[in-house]
């Protein structure tokens, strides 16, 4: 026999018996993990009852897309003859996805805290078809959000570009659809969907807070908006802006849940990056403008600018450098 087929056949050996070695210690681990899950700290949902899917959650947002902004995300060509077609489509389907995942996250809650009977299923269709009657005034809000957009951005060429694009306008959108979800008390997908958009873009906004018509986001990476901020028409944000709640207590959670803890900003403030702007009694006036990197945790009136004190910038050149190593090297 060839030497080299014998070390091959002895190595496959080897290999054989090491795969039945700790094959056999398998069973082992598996029942450690599964009695580990019957635990009262592990975090677990074994049930009959299927909870939210994140992957139909995600085909939802695709569909509102397409919907809301028909020919641009849409696998096929719409023209003015087949768009009857194609948009009933999408939205049956849409009304199907939107509907079973409403139920699932209904029923989820009622069996998950033993809560009284909603009649989920005739309450899911009849929120998915409300939310569906809503499109019209959603998309007319994110025109003017699109608009916004282009108006305040000097480098943006079209609005083509800006929806297709622009990730503030990706996470607007997504946060508009969720706020209404959120506004007929939809349990678990609205967050599931912002926090989707905040993966895919950078900026958290939560859907319960309450944002007005023509609201910009610039560039948009880091951007948090809390779950009680106000903010008024013509707002524009910059990367890195903060609208968020002051340091809580550990046990803050029950007991300021539903309380107001981010700020109010009003009509036509502009924010710029790195501002962070903290507490639920804060408001910013209306035509107010926020420097980069302020941290405000107080109210500032209509008409206001607040901007950090100029840094002091220290520059040094290379013969500079040299003289300070020729110092440190004489001692």
């Amino acid at each position: 026999m060839d030497k080299r087929k014998m070390i091959n056949e002895s190595h496959c050996l080897n290999e054989e018996e090491i795969l039945m070695k700790y094959g056999e210690k398998l069973p082992r681990v598996i029942e450690s993990i599964v009695d580990n899950c019957n635990e009262e700290k592990c975090n677990r949902h074994v049930d009959y009852e299927p909870i939210p899917s994140k992957e139909s959650i995600v085909q939802i947002i695709d569909k509102f897309f397409e919907i809301i902004y028909p020919g641009y995300f849409n696998s096929e060509k719409l023209d003015p003859v087949n768009l009857n077609y194609h948009l009933g489509q999408s939205i049956t389907r849409l009304f199907s996805l939107l509907s079973e995942q409403i139920i699932s996250s209904i029923r989820h809650d009622c069996y998950r805290y033993n809560l009284s009977c909603r009649e989920c299923s005739d309450e899911g269709h009849d929120i998915a078809l409300k939310i569906l009657e809503e499109i019209p005034s959603i998309r007319n809000t994110l025109a003017k959000d699109v608009e916004a957009s282009y108006n305040g951005d000097p480098a943006a060429t079209s609005y083509d570009e800006i929806i297709f694009s622009y990730p503030g306008i990706f996470a607007i959108t997504v946060y508009r659809i969720a706020h209404v979800l959120h506004s007929y008390d939809v349990p678990l997908l609205p967050r599931i969907m912002t926090e989707y958009a905040h993966g895919q873009t950078g900026i958290d906004i939560h859907p319960g807070a309450k944002i007005g018509e023509r609201f910009a986001i610039d560039h948009g990476t880091g951007v948090v908006v809390g779950e009680t901020t106000t903010i008024g028409r013509d707002v524009r944000l910059y990367q890195g802006v903060t609208l968020g709640a002051l340091s809580l207590p550990r046990d803050a959670g029950s007991k300021m849940r539903k309380q107001k803890r981010h700020p109010d900003i009003e009509d036509e403030v502009i924010i710029y990056s790195g501002a962070t702007i903290l507490g639920g009694n804060t408001v910013i006036g209306a035509r107010s403008v926020i420097g980069g990197n302020v941290w405000l945790t107080e109210s500032v009136p209509p008409d206001t600018k607040v901007m950090m004190e100029k840094p002091k910038l220290i520059y040094k050149n290379g013969a500079e450098k040299k003289e300070e190593s020729a110092k440190s090297g004489s001692g």
